[in-house]
């Protein structure tokens, strides 16, 4: 079952390219006490992702972290090797937080998997966007099949 607005956020662990390397982050960490923005792709560099989701958040994180927003992370079912070369040629910088579900078990807490073995891409995550306050869920923004309008960084900053 997937994820609902005022739900707690499942716990977890992602991991996420540091100076000295791959690191494991929890979601307690990403999460708590904090306002996030939780945005997730199928795969870097996949023509939508690469396109427009992922660079309609780098455009907009000022804006969005003007409404209160402590982290902007961009989730995949990637290793973090791919993440983090994703975040490098897109001009991530900071802004963005790049985190990895290597396996999709995240994705698969959250109830938002993908079947993407029709497109040689095996399990991966839905697209999708969630305001996170404090590890509560509070939007959940859930992309139908070959839709991009509810998880756009314009539309998730109308919702702050």
């Amino acid at each position: 079952m997937a994820i609902k607005a005022g739900e707690r956020m499942p716990r977890g662990t992602l991991k996420k390219m540091t100076k000295e390397g791959p690191k494991d982050l929890s979601t307690d960490e990403l999460f708590k006490g904090k306002l996030v923005v939780l945005f997730s792709v199928p795969g870097a560099f996949t023509p939508t992702c690469d396109a427009k989701h992922l660079p309609g958040f780098v455009q907009l994180a000022d804006q969005i972290r003007a409404k209160g927003v402590d982290t902007i992370a961009c989730m995949a079912v990637n290793d973090v090797f791919v993440m983090n070369a994703w975040g490098k040629a897109s001009g991530v910088g900071d802004r963005i937080v790049m985190l990895a579900d290597g396996n999709g078990d995240y994705a698969r807490a959250l109830g938002l998997e993908l079947d993407a073995k029709g497109f040689g891409m095996g399990t991966r995550g839905q697209r999708f966007a969630l305001i996170v306050r404090d590890g509560l869920a509070t939007h959940v923004n859930v992309e139908a099949p070959g839709q991009f309008k509810v998880s756009a960084a314009e539309y998730v900053l109308g919702q702050l």
